[in-house]
């Protein structure tokens, strides 16, 4: 029956059956309108009623192919339809009254007339009815129509003004049905009440029987100020029952301060990152960057790409982006000349080639350079001790020597919490980079400094898009260790951080962040595998694949001898290190860089664990030259 109603519905009524509908409206609301005059009583001369209602059935006809009312889709009637409605029946009522009074006049049909009163009642009942019948038409069928779709049965977590909002739009929504069963509130207070209906309920109350109960399809997250660590908590539990967990963004996202359905999106790993998002609102970076050239290497990678975009906001000179990866940097082009910036110098080339690189410094001498090239791939350093010094050392070395050649203002290196403590290639000559940033004068009129911060959620080759694409194939996904943590921040609160960093930079220090507690990979795999609406293990199992080399456990932020002070921001800490012998780190990073020209990976590395003694490989091939 529900599928014969459908299709029915569904369908454009015929323009004939339309035209045939309105026609009989209108000869019986001329019957209609006699009974009004007369009082519901027939006290008048029916002799010529036949007569009469052909004439009106004509002129009817008339107006209505004239002017086409009849030719509107009726179930999407609106006011443009409405207007038609009238004036045609205005164009039956002047119709007639021309016939009427001509009949008088000429005395054509004998004792022939249509009170004046009649015909303005037909008139006013024809607009009415006709309008009417039409959106009684377009309800019935949205009535139907919706029947016909099953009920999004939701609950909306929070009872607060944001609740109350998040219930409004989806009310008012008309594309999709929502059945709001209840809100969900920790306040024990608003538990059993009302609110526009509908009860509230208390969140201890919620559970996979509840839910079941219910026939619960989405549950709704509408809390505007809530701890991260609250919402992580809140997440985790309701992400065990079979629904999907959406969550209503901050309301600063707003789009010109309105909040509408299609802002409601499902939970995101970002979203459970255990602490509040990191901002950095500082009006003096308006005044760092204004007038000034500013160099971004490494600038079509993830951290440099934002970087350049935050930057892009800015009243710069020019802002130079380099790197070696030709399609990515086309792309970032074509994304700022799409926006209309202006202003934008992106060269293909390679922070390893000096006579490249100072070509370039020569031609735009920038004031300032964000050093953000770099392999990062710990396992695949691990069998490339040659790219990664080559890269991550020399290719830094370069960069920081032109800066300092050329005079830059400010020259801040992105590091990673890799090195400290380093057991892998790849953490060890990031560390060899920090320490040559670190053996510059810090009276020299370049400011070095360092930046050092862990994972970022989403960069290229992080463990989110690998997840991502292990969920697309069905799984498993594969974690090396259950009980390995890291450290996560977004990619935009890396960049704002790395940028506040620069500001308050005087030269020789290393920034460290803070990122709040570390997070078991296990546990953001399980929660990736929830969040994509599947089950662990039934739907996607999870695969411990044990330590790849190079890697450890957990990271941390400060090496073995390092303290930290605080800075005026109170996520940017300064790591007070080990002071250095400037000329003997120098001379020895010198070394390395020539020892690596070899091509011998046991030279290349045993030099590395010369110049940083906590470099203990972590199960490689290069555990036997710490002994």
């Amino acid at each position: 029956m529900k599928t014969l109603l459908k299709n029915i519905f569904s369908k454009n009524t015929p323009r004939w059956v339309v035209l045939a509908i309105d026609l009989y409206i209108v000869t019986n609301t001329f019957v209609f309108a006699y009974l009004v005059r007369f009082n519901f009583r027939f006290d008048f001369d029916t002799s010529k009623l036949i007569f009469q209602l052909a004439l009106v059935t004509v002129a009817a006809l008339i107006s209505f192919l004239l002017i086409g009312s009849y030719k509107g889709v009726i179930r999407h009637t609106g006011l443009r339809d409405s207007l038609e409605i009238f004036i045609a029946s205005l164009l039956i009522l002047l119709l007639l009254s021309i016939t009427v009074s001509t009949n008088n006049n000429l005395n054509i049909f004998k004792d022939f007339t249509i009170p004046i009163s009649i015909l303005v009642v037909h008139f006013l009942l024809n607009v009415v009815v006709l309008i009417m019948s039409r959106f009684l038409y377009k309800g019935f069928y949205n009535l139907i129509m919706t029947d016909l779709k099953r009920d999004k049965r939701v609950l909306i977590y929070g009872a607060g003004e944001a609740g109350i909002l998040t219930y409004g739009v989806l009310q008012n929504d008309k594309e999709n049905r929502f059945k709001v069963v209840g809100y969900i509130d920790d306040d024990k207070g608003k538990s059993k009440k009302k609110i526009n209906g509908v009860i509230v309920f208390n969140s201890n109350l919620v559970n996979k029987e509840f839910l079941a109960l219910k026939k619960i399809d989405e549950i709704i997250i509408s809390i505007q100020k809530i701890k991260q660590s609250k919402l992580l908590e809140i997440v985790n539990r309701l992400s065990t029952y079979d629904v999907v967990v959406k969550i209503v963004p901050a309301a600063k996202t707003w789009v010109n301060g309105e909040f509408n359905l299609q802002q409601i999106k499902q939970v995101k790993i970002e979203d459970l990152l255990g602490r509040n998002p990191i901002s950095v609102k500082n009006p003096l970076l308006n005044t760092e960057f204004n007038g000034k050239t500013v160099l971004i290497t490494g600038a079509a990678g993830s951290i440099g790409s934002e970087m350049s975009r935050q930057i892009s906001k800015f009243n710069y000179k020019q802002l130079i982006l380099i790197d070696q990866a030709e399609s990515e940097l086309y792309n970032l082009q074509q994304d700022f000349l799409g926006k209309g910036v202006e202003n934008i110098v992106a060269i293909v080339a390679d922070v390893r080639n000096k006579k490249r690189m100072n070509s370039i410094f020569k031609k735009y001498k920038p004031a300032m350079v964000f050093h953000a090239a770099a392999y990062k791939h710990v396992p695949f350093m691990e069998n490339n001790p040659y790219e990664a010094v080559f890269v991550n050392v020399a290719g830094t070395k370069i960069i920081a020597d032109l800066a300092k050649k050329y005079k830059t203002d400010k020259f801040v290196m992105i590091s990673t919490d890799k090195a400290v403590n380093p057991t892998n290639i790849m953490g060890a000559t990031k560390r060899i980079a920090e320490m040559y940033i670190n053996s510059f004068d810090k009276t020299a009129v370049t400011k070095f400094i360092t930046t050092r911060f862990g994972n970022v959620l989403g960069s290229n080759g992080s463990v989110i898009p690998l997840f991502k694409n292990q969920i697309e194939k069905g799984g498993p996904l594969t974690v090396t260790d259950k009980e390995m943590t890291r450290f996560f921040m977004t990619i935009p609160e890396a960049c704002q951080l790395v940028l506040e960093a620069g500001i308050m930079g005087n030269g020789g220090e290393i920034y460290v962040f803070d990122m709040g507690e570390s997070i078991k990979i296990f546990d953001l795999a399980l929660n990736m595998i929830r969040l994509s609406g599947l089950k662990y293990p039934e739907d996607i199992d999870i695969k411990i694949s044990g330590l790849r080399p190079g890697e450890k456990i957990y990271e941390e932020v400060l090496s073995d001898g390092e303290n930290t002070k605080p800075t005026y921001h109170k996520k940017i800490l300064i790591a007070e290190s080990k002071n250095l012998d400037r000329k003997k780190t120098k001379k020895e990073i010198e070394t390395l860089c020539i020892l690596n020209e070899e091509m011998d990976s046991t030279l290349t590395v045993s030099k590395m664990k010369e110049i940083v003694p906590e470099f203990i490989s972590n199960n490689s091939r290069f555990e036997l030259l710490d002994h």
